[in-house]
């Protein structure tokens, strides 16, 4: 049930006038379907960066009209600021958070780029996973030079814009398009106020890592930039004095007079010698895509470390936080918890609640309220302020207000035993056959990880709870669907058809209709049957204590079944595509069949072992 969401960061060459910004800002959210969820701008760096999110077609629009706002109200020729410009809309990264592929995104990040360019006549450059060449990944590198560098840097063939003129727009400058990854911004709390504790182990985790240094006995023999000071005719010793004219003088010295080979402490500690003379030496730090600085908190009173993590797809919250955990014990000190800063992607947290839950030898087949609830209280996230998951995850699977499975389960019977023909069968089918996969389930879970199972049991059932999750799941959204094809169709059929043009329409909206009316009850159908399938596994390796629960389990699913079927045929016969309703036909009589001979054999497995 997870929406199609996307998320947008545009960063306007404006900080100083509210006014300025309120007036762009306005433009993001006169679009249906985008949420403005911060702006934040800064005086100094007369630059205020922007977050909204919403369906990717609200998004492209909402993104083309605020740099078309900020083109109008900003001139970058009287622009002064701290931080590194190009343009009014100076970078507009777009980032896929649920139900959104990266090939999606990079798609729409060009027609956004191309509109910009044609209509508006600005240059714009892609980059990251837009770039269309290596050399326009980095944004520092196209933004070399800033706008004073526009007018020569356009003049060149190799920076040609990807959209819009090869021409100096002096009033809006360039801007720079693309899709990165989600940034999460997040901080580990230490029990301690000694920010160089904190920094220590940001230098452990970060990928950057830190300046080499080489030990011997007691003494720091040499660290990175003592020995990179190396130029010609000046290779020192960090024990002494000494200067040699050449690497291998400085080499004979310490081994005449020290006793160490530096070539073999240089490799011994991790740093290559072969890096051109003048650049840092670092020991490589423990995780990939990951920025991290240690910093004190007066306001927590405490000490943090400070963290980005660029791709949380390759280095997780959970990874950085238990290797944070253990580099803190070695060195005296605790992780009381850790906060998240801003938005956290739906995926990233649900990933970090199945991670913990693995950790605990239990299994993820639970809801995604619990899961998250685990991935919340294993990161301690509520440790300096509350964390609430409803307000800070993006992409939170969640159905609208006045959806039927919102309602208490008083209130949905209620409105069955309406007049009203909707909600009606199909819904109900959906119901129940979600109640079979609860079932499941639940004897799975009571059965995994317990006392007496195999790893073959805990590895299958396990394996069974998590399907029955998302089989639920998407039957409960069928709950919904149901009744929403049904007033679709009501809402064709209500159409106008006094002209042959407006009766013509009416059909063809009547037909497509139906043939939604038919496919959500068939896809219900589908599901319950992989629901009955996924019984027989529980029945076969659950707790017999529970067989009983299986039983009641595959008998709904059966009727979610049955259920979707008579669904489906009623809706077939007004339906004048023949073989549409001829392939449907088939396919419910063959769902059917083998459902009756799966539900046989769960129930045969159910009174055997109640004998």
């Amino acid at each position: 049930m997870s929406e199609r969401l996307i998320e947008c960061v545009p960063n306007f060459s404006e900080g100083q006038r509210p006014e300025i910004i309120k007036l762009i800002t306005d433009e993001i959210e006169k679009v249906e379907g985008a949420k403005l969820l911060d702006v934040d701008p800064g005086y100094d760096m007369n630059r205020t960066v922007v977050t909204f999110v919403g369906t990717p077609e609200a998004v492209e629009q909402a993104a083309f009209n605020a740099i078309k706002k900020a083109a109008e109200l900003i001139d970058m020729s009287k622009h002064k600021g701290t931080h590194p410009r190009m343009g009014a809309t100076d970078v507009c990264p777009f980032v896929p958070i649920t139900g959104v592929t990266e090939e999606e995104c990079i798609e729409l990040s060009k027609r956004v780029a191309k509109r910009v360019g044609d209509e508006l006549k600005i240059p714009v450059y892609l980059y990251e996973k837009s770039a269309t060449s290596p050399e326009r990944v980095n944004l520092a590198k196209i933004r070399q030079g800033e706008y004073e560098a526009l007018p020569e840097k356009l003049k060149d063939p190799k920076w040609k814009p990807d959209f819009g003129p090869a021409e100096f727009n002096p009033k809006s400058g360039a801007t720079v398009i693309g899709v990165r990854e989600f940034l999460i911004a997040y901080n580990i709390n230490l029990n301690t106020r000694e920010e160089k504790y904190a920094t220590d182990i940001a230098f452990e985790l970060r990928e950057k890592g830190r300046s080499a240094r080489i030990k011997t006995d007691d003494k720091f023999y040499f660290k990175s930039e003592e020995i990179l000071k190396y130029k010609e005719g000046n290779y020192p010793c960090g024990n002494c004095d000494f200067v040699g004219k050449t690497f291998q003088e400085t080499i004979e010295h310490c081994k005449k007079v020290h006793g160490y080979d530096l070539i073999e402490l240089f490799e011994l500690n991790g740093m290559d010698i072969s890096k051109p003379e003048g650049q840092s030496v670092k020991i490589p730090g423990l995780f990939k895509h990951c920025k991290a600085i240690g910093w004190m908190v007066p306001k927590y009173d405490r000490a943090q470390i400070s963290i980005n993590l660029t791709n949380y797809k390759v280095t997780s919250m959970h990874h950085v936080f238990d290797k944070a955990v253990e580099l803190a014990e070695q060195r005296g000190l605790r992780v009381t918890g850790s906060e998240i800063v801003g938005m956290v992607p739906y995926p990233a947290l649900l990933e970090t609640g199945k991670y913990y839950l693995r950790k605990q030898n239990r299994s993820a087949g639970i809801p995604v309220k619990d899961i998250l609830n685990t991935a919340v209280q294993s990161l301690g996230l509520n440790d300096v302020a509350e964390f609430k998951v409803e307000d800070r995850v993006l992409g939170l699977p969640k159905n609208s207000e006045n959806s039927l499975v919102e309602m208490k389960l008083t209130d949905f019977v209620d409105e069955v035993s309406r007049e009203t023909p909707a909600p009606g069968g199909g819904s109900i089918a959906s119901l129940v056959g979600s109640l079979g996969a609860a079932l499941a389930s639940m004897v799975s879970n009571l059965t995994a990880f317990k006392r007496g199972s195999t790893k073959e049991q805990d590895q299958i059932l396990s394996q069974a709870a998590e399907k029955a999750q998302e089989l639920k799941d998407a039957l409960l959204k069928a709950v919904d669907d149901d009744t929403n094809a049904f007033n679709d169709f009501m809402a064709a059929k209500r159409l106008p058809n006094k002209t042959s043009e407006e009766k013509l329409l009416r059909e063809n909206a009547m037909q497509e209709g139906l043939k939604k009316a038919v496919n959500v009850p068939f896809n219900t159908a589908k599901l319950s049957f992989e629901v009955i399938k996924l019984c027989k596994t529980v029945a076969q390796y659950g707790n017999p204590a529970s067989i009983t629960d299986v039983g009641v389990g595959a008998y709904c699913a059966f009727t979610g079944v049955k259920g979707g079927i008579f669904n489906v045929l009623i809706n077939l016969k007004d339906i004048k595509d023949a073989q549409f309703v001829e392939d449907i036909k088939l396919k419910c009589k063959q769902i059917e069949s083998e459902a009756k001979k799966e539900l046989k054999e769960v129930i045969d497995m159910v009174e055997n072992k109640l004998v």
